[in-house]
């Protein structure tokens, strides 16, 4: 890349580190997002006021283009750059339909998921309906308290962490090890019906799936107590079992979701270089050892932010599905936050104190986010942000 050289009547010298050093006192300026470089020079005209200009060169398709610019002095700062405005009105001219594109989404989030924000004050109020949000009287930490204090209070942790970690320890590597799987089928008839089969349940409705359970599993006539007595062995009945009520929810939500999951994996695995596999064959790997080290490797990064992303929402575990499936002889295993907060909040509309155990609620999803992606940025060099 080649740009002329320009010299100033006055002035200090600036060089960046990727441009060669030049006797003439020069200003160089980056132009973020932009093919070129800009030289910025300055000098002073009759009145004695300083003026700015700039010459910039860069390489397309082989053709030199140049560009001249005359700049004022609030185009760019004291240290020669431009100020983020004006960094803001060209990004944007340069890409208004990126940003046309953006706007939707963007208005979505502010107008559905940080607006009712606000309303996360009604936990340190007594809300009262006539007054509203905003008009009832502040009441501090007390709702706050008055869940800590509650004897339910470590039963509906308990119930809740164990049903998260339960689900993440067990769910988290079968759509990594479907993926692995499906990516070593050379059949191509056979795999598609496998990812057809795994990928179909992620479509039936929640109501639907626990209407098929509570078939399944149903005491008399169900496929799994028929199955039981035709070995000979008592019926069970199965949602009626507290202690089985964790292994139900879990094992039924990966059949539900392995397929759905494990296709992140398998774009993944599509993007790792063929050629380490070809360097792996020629070393004689087998397959598993190409599994675990290349395939492994190179989806990594995804595996990290996927685990990020599951501890990080540990304590909102879906609420539809354990409340459906609930029942009085289960609920000593089955009640969790999410549906205590519903029972309370909305059943014996007692807003406050739904709020605020939400919040708390978000608040320890909020910390395991933070916590893990720093782990993981530290161990990995992969992480959210």
């Amino acid at each position: 890349m080649v740009a002329r050289q320009h010299r100033a009547k006055t002035g200090n010298v600036r060089q960046n580190g990727d441009l060669p050093p030049l006797k003439s006192p020069i200003l160089y300026v980056k132009i973020p997002k932009c093919t070129c470089w800009e030289v910025v020079f300055f000098y002073y005209d009759q009145s004695y006021r300083k003026r700015y200009h700039t010459s910039g060169a860069s390489y397309l398709g082989g053709i030199v283009l140049e560009k001249e610019i005359v700049l004022n002095n609030k185009t760019l700062n004291k240290k020669g750059k431009r100020s983020l405005a004006d960094e803001a009105v060209i990004s944007f001219k340069k890409h208004w339909q990126l940003y046309l594109i953006v706007i939707p989404p963007v208005l979505f989030f502010l107008i559905f998921k940080y607006y009712p924000m606000l309303n996360a004050v009604l936990a340190f109020k007594d809300y009262n309906v006539i007054k509203g949000i905003w008009g009832s009287p502040w009441v501090g930490f007390k709702n706050f308290q008055l869940f800590f204090d509650n004897p339910m209070f470590w039963t509906l942790a308990k119930n809740t962490i164990l049903v998260s970690g339960y689900l993440l320890l067990a769910g988290f590597p079968i759509p990594i090890l479907l993926a692995l799987m499906l990516n070593e089928i050379r059949n191509g008839r056979f795999k598609r019906l496998v990812q057809l089969v795994t990928f179909a349940p992620y479509f039936i409705s929640t109501v639907v799936m626990v209407s098929i359970i509570m078939l399944f599993l149903a005491p008399r006539l169900g496929f799994a107590n028929v199955a039981l007595n035709y070995f000979g062995f008592d019926s069970v009945n199965f949602l009626g079992e507290a202690s089985m009520f964790r292994s139900i929810y879990v094992w039924s939500d990966i059949w539900q979701t392995a397929g759905y999951s494990a296709v992140i994996y398998l774009a993944a695995l599509s993007g790792i270089d063929p050629t380490l596999y070809e360097a792996a064959k020629v070393d004689g790997a087998s397959r598993f050892q190409k599994i675990v080290h290349v395939d492994l490797p190179g989806i990594l990064p995804t595996i990290t932010i996927i685990l990020i992303l599951n501890v990080g929402s540990v304590m909102a575990i879906g609420f539809e599905k354990i409340y459906l499936l609930q029942n009085q002889l289960n609920i000593v295993n089955s009640e969790i936050i999410a549906t205590y907060v519903y029972k309370i909040g909305l059943l014996n509309a007692n807003y406050s104190f739904a709020t605020a155990v939400g919040l708390f609620n978000s608040l320890i999803n909020l910390v395991l986010l933070f916590t893990v992606n720093g782990l993981a940025k530290r161990f990995t060099k992969s992480s959210i942000w």
